[in-house]
This record gives C-alpha cells, structure tokens and sequence, in this order.
C-alpha cells in the first residue's frame, strides 16, 4: 500500500493506492483517480521512447517581419480542428494526427533589399522530455513537403517559396557532458522577395532622374540658368523619396543597399549643383579676377585641359592694319624728334614753329593713348578668357568623374544585387 498526499482539491489530502501488481499497467490504474493519464507518455514501458513523426504544409506566406529578433514558438493562438481520432494499426502502433496551426516570424537580412533571400527557421523540440524519453523523425521527405507546400500555397504575394531543408540536431543541458541531451528537428524555408514592385517604383524613376541630372551637364551654363534646372531635379528627387518612403523596410541594425543607393544618388545632385554653381560663377565674373597664377595656368590649362581634350590656343599678337593706308610712306616719328630736338639746319628745323607740327604732336599724342586703352582691353579679355578657359575645363573634367563615379556605383550595387538574388 501507498500513501499519496493531493495538494489540490483539498489541503492534506490522502489517497491509498492498491499496488498488489507491481507493473505499468496496475500503476496507471491506480494513479487514474490521482492525475490525467494524458500527461504520461502512452508506453508500455517508461524506459522505451516515444517517436513523434514531423512535418508540415505551408499553406500561405503572411509577411516575414520583425527585423529585431528570431521567434521559434507560435505568435498565434493554434486554430486548428481538434480530431479526437487516433489511428491504431495491426503492428500495435498507435497514431495520432493532431494538426497544429502554427504562425511565426522570422529575422530578416534586409540588406540586399528588395532583392533579398530570407531563410526562415522552424524549431520543433520539447522543453520537458530528452531524446531517451522522446525522439522527433522527420515524417515525410522534405521533397515531398516542398511539392505539397508550392501545389496549395494559396497566397501570391511579393514573397515566393525557393526551398525547404531540414536538419536534426540533439541539444544539450546545461552540463556539456550529459549524455541524455534534447532532441531537436530544424526546418530551414528559403523564400525570395519579387522584386517588379520596387523596381517599377523604385530604381526606375530613380534612374531616370539620375540620368536627367547627368544630361544637363550638355547645356552650355553661358546661356542656360542650370543651377536651376539642377535645384528643381533635387526638389523632385526629395519628394519623390517621401513618397516612397512607405515601401522602404523599417531598417535594423543594417542599412539596406537600396537606402545607400538612394543617397548616391542625392549626393550626386548636390555635387552637380555645386560644381554648376562654381562653373557659373567663373564664367560670369571672370572679367573682374586677377590674372590666372602659374600653378592654375600648368595644372588646368596644359594638363587637365589636354586630358579632357580642350588644350589651350596659343596666343598670337595680331597687327590690323588699313587697306587704303597700305600704299603711304610713313616716316619714324624718332627721326623727327632726332631732327627737331638736335636743331639740325634744314627745312625741318625753320619749320619747328609750325601750327601744323604742333597738331601732329597732339594726335601721336591721342594715338598713344588710343593704344594704351587698346592694349588694356586686350590683356583685359584675355584674363576672361583664360578663366572662362579654366571654368570650360573644369566643367568636362567633373562631368567626366561624375560619369564614372555613376557607372562604378551602379556596377558595384547591380553586381551585389544580382549575386544575392542568384544564390
């Protein structure tokens, strides 16, 4: 006889147990009055395990959320229809089909963004029984679950199912030693984002703005306002990804590609306006700049300016002369000051009081200055003309790295794109 105390529904209960048979089956009748029998494990024997066959459908693809952490149990109330058969075969093995309903999440690698593979993770364990008492089999192969899971998916949303693997795994306790570990069966879904959405919305018109923007260096800025061609574009770029900020992933811990391209692409805009607004400036007030400095003269002129292909003319001192003045003979003014000022005797000389030589020294006088204000207008645009040189040279050269920072930037994020979503 034993004597077992019930701590519930009474305070200090006692119920006697008849063990006159000392066997399972005289046990788990006696403790029928004392527990639930369906929390002890239908075996003959305690010391034989309980085999419990896993697998599963994938019925519909929700969303894959939560970028913050992993769930391994259900995050939904389990709606399945309870079966209240059990299916017993000849052999004497009993089988149970309970179906579970079962609504997870799943972290996310958001970085490769909208071109992203997700592998999502089922756990399926116990938390009480080790692998001596239950052992979890993989109850269908994971080619068959595969196929039944792509013929009922009933959702067609952006996310499409690639793959499903499984894997065992016996967990250990917390002594690393023991040798009664927990048994564990892993279901590895690999699902793939469509991406016809966020290129459509997304890289398409981002493209087509990026491509305005390069354009508009062909302008000429001598005769086109392009710094405000350029601030509208930037205008509409920022608009546009206020827009479309409601497609964008709720970023983690990683920064998607997709957000790094976006600010490529505005900062190539504002550099664009930059360098317009510089150009302008150059070509505009360059009458009123100093003359260009060496360095400016070998660096732009000779050497970025042969590499851009826009070298720099050689200047020529031109001497126009009169068609109709082309036959006169017009004598040094030295030698009449020479005769003039030396008193030779001559013809000459009893002219030096002459109302006509006078007037002859104030127009050589008058055409001295003429010369002068001609020689200052002509060094004077020749200045312009360098800078309006340096601004022309500058304009192709940043035109130049702009193309081929573009292009880098593009290859670059089209290449770690495509390897993502081939894999």
């Amino acid at each position: 006889m034993v004597t077992i105390v019930s701590p519930a529904p009474c305070l200090r209960c006692k119920i006697v147990v008849n063990c006159t048979n000392p066997n399972t089956i005289s046990l788990l009748a006696a403790l029928e009055n004392v527990m639930k029998l369906y929390s002890i494990r239908p075996v003959m024997n305690l010391s034989t395990p309980t085999n419990i066959s896993m697998y599963f459908t994938l019925y519909g693809i929700l969303g894959v959320s939560s970028p913050y952490f992993t769930l391994f149990y259900s995050m939904d109330e389990n709606r399945a229809p309870i079966v209240p058969y059990v299916y017993i075969k000849h052999t004497g093995i009993v089988r149970d089909a309970n179906p579970v309903r079962v609504v997870s999440s799943c972290n996310l690698d958001i970085y490769t963004f909208p071109f992203d593979v997700q592998n999502c993770t089922f756990t399926f364990n116990s938390y009480i029984h080790r692998v001596s008492d239950i052992r979890i089999i993989l109850g269908k192969k994971v080619e068959d679950i595969l196929k039944r899971s792509i013929s009922v998916l009933s959702t067609e949303g952006e996310w499409e199912l690639m793959d499903i693997k499984s894997r065992r795994f016996n967990l250990s306790a917390l002594d690393q030693g023991e040798s009664n570990p927990y048994d564990e069966l892993y279901f590895h879904i690999v699902l793939r984002r469509r991406p016809t959405l966020y290129v459509v919305n997304l890289l398409i018109p981002s493209f087509f703005l990026i491509t305005v923007d390069l354009f508009s260096f062909l302008l000429p800025p001598q005769n086109v306002d392009r710094s405000s061609f350029k601030m509208s574009l930037i205008f509409g770029y920022s608009v546009f990804l206020l827009i479309v900020n409601d497609l964008l992933p709720v970023t983690g811990s990683t920064i998607p590609l997709i957000n790094v391209f976006f600010a490529i692409c505005l900062a190539l805009m504002v550099a664009s306006l930059l360098e317009t607004i510089l150009i302008t400036n150059l070509l505009v007030g360059s009458s009123n700049f100093h003359p260009v400095p060496g360095w400016v003269r070998v660096l732009v002129l000779r050497f970025m300016g042969t590499l851009v292909w826009l070298p720099q003319k050689s200047r020529e001192d031109k001497i126009i002369l009169n068609p109709v003045a082309g036959d006169l003979k017009v004598c040094p003014p030295v030698s009449v000051e020479r005769q003039v000022q030396t008193g030779e005797p001559g013809e000459m000389w009893a002219e030096a009081g002459d109302p006509a030589l006078a007037e002859l020294r104030n127009l050589g006088n008058d055409l001295q200055s003429i010369r002068l204000q001609v020689a200052q207008h002509v060094d004077g645009n020749q200045i312009s003309q360098d800078w309006m040189q340096v601004g022309y040279i500058l304009d192709r050269l940043l035109f130049g790295v702009y193309c081929i920072f573009i292009t880098f930037s593009f290859i670059v994020i089209l290449s770690i794109w495509s390897n993502s979503y081939n894999q």
